[in-house]
């Protein structure tokens, strides 16, 4: 059974190691997709710097504390997309997946105008290559949830932390935010463990390029 963490409250359940965690050209590959994604970032940091202060005056960057491998802690990094002290608003916006383990709102009053813009194009991700490169998360896996999520999670819930988090997988590359409910969610990480592979990992990075581009499902 799990047992609950003195610092979150969030139950650990320890589960088997998957495979891809222990994989090196998965992690080769990661190195490398971070070393240019980082490299991307110094190129528009500047711009999107200016566009979010001329916006919405405050912080450039947003960092969260998100369960990543079975259930760990880490702090993600994101260009922030959201007016200044958004987190202490939530409770005022409603949640239309309407499920505990998940928060989504298509309209959302806290997105500042520019943030509309870095989430469309996916740009306000850039900064978690950063937590790629350092092996907090992968360029493929499972989107990492929050705290408050994660204690909400039954059991099979849980399986779907047992790859390392990423910035993109089977939600992202064939739904994006049109996909709302949570257990449709869970499936599709599950999928993504059973289906696992160094080609697969690739075919789902092209998928979400092209997703990306065409704007498909974006928030």
């Amino acid at each position: 059974m799990p047992v609950l963490d003195d610092t979150h409250n969030v139950p650990k359940v320890e589960l088997p190691v998957h495979p891809s965690v222990l994989s090196k050209a998965k992690r080769m590959i990661d190195i490398l997709g971070a070393v240019v994604g980082l490299s991307i970032t110094l190129i528009v940091v500047i711009p999107i710097a200016i566009a979010i202060q001329l916006d919405s005056p405050g912080p450039i960057f947003y960092s969260q504390v998100r369960c990543g491998l079975n259930g760990r802690y880490f702090r993600i990094w994101k260009f922030r997309s959201m007016s200044v002290g958004a987190d202490q608003l939530k409770h005022l916006v409603k949640n239309e997946a309407q499920s505990e383990q998940i928060f989504k709102n298509e309209n959302d009053p806290r997105i500042t105008c520019i943030g509309r813009f870095l989430r469309r194009t996916s740009l306000d991700e850039l900064p978690q290559f950063w937590n790629v490169l350092v092996g907090e998360m992968s360029l493929v896996g499972t989107r990492p949830p929050t705290p408050n999520e994660v204690i909400h999670y039954s059991r099979h819930h849980w399986e779907r932390l047992n790859v390392k988090p990423g910035m993109t997988g089977e939600w992202q590359a064939y739904g994006r935010s049109s996909i709302k409910n949570f257990e449709d969610i869970v499936h599709m990480d599950l999928d993504y463990q059973r289906k696992w592979s160094i080609f697969y990992d690739i075919s789902l990075i092209l998928k979400t390029l092209k997703v990306v581009l065409y704007k498909s499902g974006a928030c």
